[in-house]
């Protein structure tokens, strides 16, 4: 059974959120084994300065590739990405598993993004929208997606 992981820093604050990511937690039981790592943010020391900020970057970069295994397929969240539809992520999931892929982990870094390392490491990059969302919405969100996809590969009637 393939794994997929979403490996983020940061916890999940907002119970109605947390009780969503909870919820298609369950239901990709199914389908996967699903696991949501989270990480501590790393703190500003002073002001938000440029190197500061780099530094955060990097220090929270470190503990997210220190989580990735070195045969995991690594799927990036970044602005910068690629935009998908829910049935090409089914179609990347799929493919990745008929590939003997079995560990995918989605990367969701801190408020300041994700380091260059993390990028670099990653086998591609998806990006959620062209708008802008709170990690802990991005985090449901991603939930939800991936147990869509889950659905759309095995023809049930979650997506219409």
């Amino acid at each position: 059974m393939q794994r997929v992981n979403i490996i983020c820093i940061g916890r999940v604050k907002e119970k109605y959120f947390s009780d969503a990511i909870a919820e298609y937690a369950k239901r990709l039981q199914a389908f996967c084994r699903f696991q949501i790592i989270e990480l501590p943010e790393e703190k500003l020391r002073g002001s938000a300065n440029d190197a500061q900020i780099a530094e955060v970057v990097d220090a929270e970069g470190k503990k997210l590739l220190a989580k990735i295994g070195a045969s995991d397929y690594v799927i990036a969240l970044c602005i910068e990405g690629t935009l998908r539809s829910s049935e090409e992520l089914a179609k990347t999931l799929g493919s990745l598993a008929v590939s003997g892929r079995s560990t995918v982990d989605f990367i969701i870094g801190g408020s300041y993004g994700l380091s260059g390392a993390v990028k670099k490491r990653a086998d591609e990059r998806l990006s959620m929208s062209r708008m802008t969302f709170p990690h802990t919405m991005a985090r449901m969100i991603l939930s939800e997606q991936i147990y869509r996809a889950f659905e759309i590969a095995s023809n049930g009637k979650y997506h219409k």
